[in-house]
């Protein structure tokens, strides 16, 4: 940081009102936030997709037959706790049971079709 004063360093805020500072702020946070949650949305990991499931209920070894077949399917940039809410909702089935389903084997072709996948 250089070493202005202060007062020279908010002269281009010292105009604002306090809501378009509030606006202001939010909008930096913004700024800074969002490589953060793009990063996420493309950084996944099958370790933190298992702890995913895991805080939704899920067993270590549900969460890792889960996470497996998200894998196996090229889903992992959606989220296996995603992809599991959302087939939960096209199946009108509760998350636990469409996990425990899929842990089993089924309902695979159909969480593919969520994202607009095709299964190998």
């Amino acid at each position: 940081m250089t070493d202005r004063s202060f007062e020279e360093r908010r002269k281009h805020l010292a105009e604002l009102s306090d809501q378009a500072l509030y606006d202001y702020f939010w909008q930096l946070a913004d700024q800074i936030v969002d490589p953060l949650v793009e990063a996420g949305k493309i950084y996944t990991t099958p370790a933190i997709e298992r702890s995913v499931l895991l805080r939704m209920g899920f067993s270590s070894l549900e969460a890792q037959a889960i996470v497996g077949g998200v894998k196996e399917l090229g889903l992992m940039p959606h989220g296996a706790g995603h992809l599991v809410w959302r087939l939960s909702q096209r199946l009108g089935l509760g998350i636990r049971e469409t996990g425990l389903a899929l842990a089993e084997g089924r309902h695979w072709e159909e969480a593919a079709s969520l994202f607009g996948e095709v299964t190998p």
